[in-house]
């Protein structure tokens, strides 16, 4: 790899024995993937994976130890992945022992080891981190060194940022550093598709199910969407912006996919068009059929397949502002139509606290509130990696959701019917 001067300066050890070892790390990685250089990270703000102080973790706590111990701070402040526990989500007594004394015991240590290293506010816990009311959105060309996978694929496809998909503690050394290794989605090359999907379908495929599809077929692969611009548009609007949010965190989480490209809407397909199709790309048609061959081959892990859900989980990514208004708005007409006061399961809608912040200044949070959902900052993952927790039959529209956990996956649709009349 070649490094210019500065770079090898810093390897060399002129910034000190830890900046320099954080250099070495970044080299190494991008030796792993044939990297020709390294470049700077330019966005304003780093996202960091890691936010949740599970015991286990203590080789984390002891490198950002030393980080901290030897000066070290992020170039830029940053934001992090949701906390992994709210109170105000349902949890018995057991539950919420595991939680709190064998599982997420190092939480407020983690926290003020993030708050030294740049973390940019305390309420900075989200993975969608893109959203405005956040305040960590990236430029169109920006280099980022992000790890988690449903907002490197957003900022990627929706923001035209660039970033591959690192590994979790990768995030910080590249914005402690200053520089990530070339390769892969930061490259012209690597950014052409090899897929090409064609959408097929007779209405407008469900988000979290089409990116699952795509997901699994084309694994690591960049896909080339054509059809799609026909349900949601040709303008990068909240309603357009919210489906690909939830799209590409399906993609991400049932395969492995870091960059889509949606013919007509995403800024590289609206500037380049099927010039970014790769020679000899493959094809991929889905139709109705095929999602619902997608959805129905989905395991069910439950251990009675017949359970009665015991909780709802929405937003895995956290939910948009629009979402939590769309959704008061649908959850009130499916009890008003069911003859129903209150949601008969436990339901809890998940959102960055700042997005919370926005949405309690609205009528909507009464009218939500009324309806018995529950909202919390949580990551639902987390939650759901209490081994006592995974033992509940939970119910979720979300793909990732279902990917990493026990949660079985319904369509909104679905999820709003059993939440507001009590079928499943």
């Amino acid at each position: 790899m070649y490094l210019n001067e500065e770079q090898q300066a810093i390897l060399n050890g002129s910034q000190g024995e830890t900046m320099a070892k954080i250099m070495k790390t970044m080299v190494m990685f991008g030796d792993a993937f044939g990297a020709e250089k390294m470049v700077p990270v330019t966005s304003k703000h780093n996202h960091l994976v890691t936010s949740f102080g599970l015991k286990v973790m203590a080789p984390v706590y002891d490198l950002m130890q030393q980080l901290l111990d030897a000066g070290m701070k992020s170039s830029q402040t940053f934001s992090v992945d949701p906390r992994p526990v709210d109170k105000n989500v349902p949890a018995n007594f057991l539950q919420n022992l595991v939680f709190n004394k064998l599982m997420y015991t190092k939480q407020n240590f983690y926290e003020e080891q993030l708050h030294k290293l740049g973390l940019m506010s305390d309420d900075a816990f989200t993975c969608a981190c893109y959203l405005d009311q956040v305040g960590n959105v990236p430029k169109k060309g920006d280099v980022l060194s992000w790890a988690e996978s449903s907002a490197v694929v957003y900022a990627n496809s929706v923001l035209g940022a660039r970033c591959n998909r690192n590994s979790g503690i990768m995030d910080i050394m590249g914005s402690i550093v200053g520089y990530v290794p070339y390769f892969g989605l930061l490259t012209d090359e690597g950014r052409r598709a090899t897929w090409i999907i064609k959408i097929e379908t007779t209405k407008k495929p469900e988000a979290q199910l089409l990116g699952s599809a795509i997901g699994m077929k084309v694994m690591e692969d960049v896909p080339y969407v054509i059809g799609l611009d026909k349900w949601i548009g040709s303008e990068l609007d909240d309603s357009a912006c919210t489906y690909l949010k939830d799209f590409g965190a399906a993609t991400a989480s049932n395969g492995a996919v870091g960059l889509y490209h949606i013919d007509n809407l995403t800024p590289e397909a609206k500037e380049q068009g099927k010039s970014l199709i790769a020679e000899g790309a493959k094809e991929y048609v889905i139709t109705d059929a095929e999602l619902e061959r997608v959805k129905a081959n989905y395991p069910v892990v439950w251990k009675n397949p017949d359970a009665k859900p015991k909780l709802c989980f929405m937003g895995c990514p956290h939910m948009s502002l629009q979402q939590l208004k769309d959704w008061t708005d649908k959850v009130e007409a499916g009890l008003k139509a069911a003859g129903n006061k209150t949601v008969l399961i436990p339901t809890v809608f998940t959102a960055a606290p700042k997005v919370l912040e926005e949405f309690n200044k609205t009528e909507y949070a009464a009218r939500l509130k009324a309806t018995g959902v529950i909202t919390s900052y949580i990551c639902p993952l987390m939650y759901m990696n209490n081994p006592l927790c995974k033992k509940m039959p939970v119910i979720t529209s979300s793909n990732k959701l279902r990917t990493y956990t026990t949660a079985r996956y319904y369509t909104d649709d679905e999820i709003l019917a059993a939440i507001t009349k009590g079928g499943k």
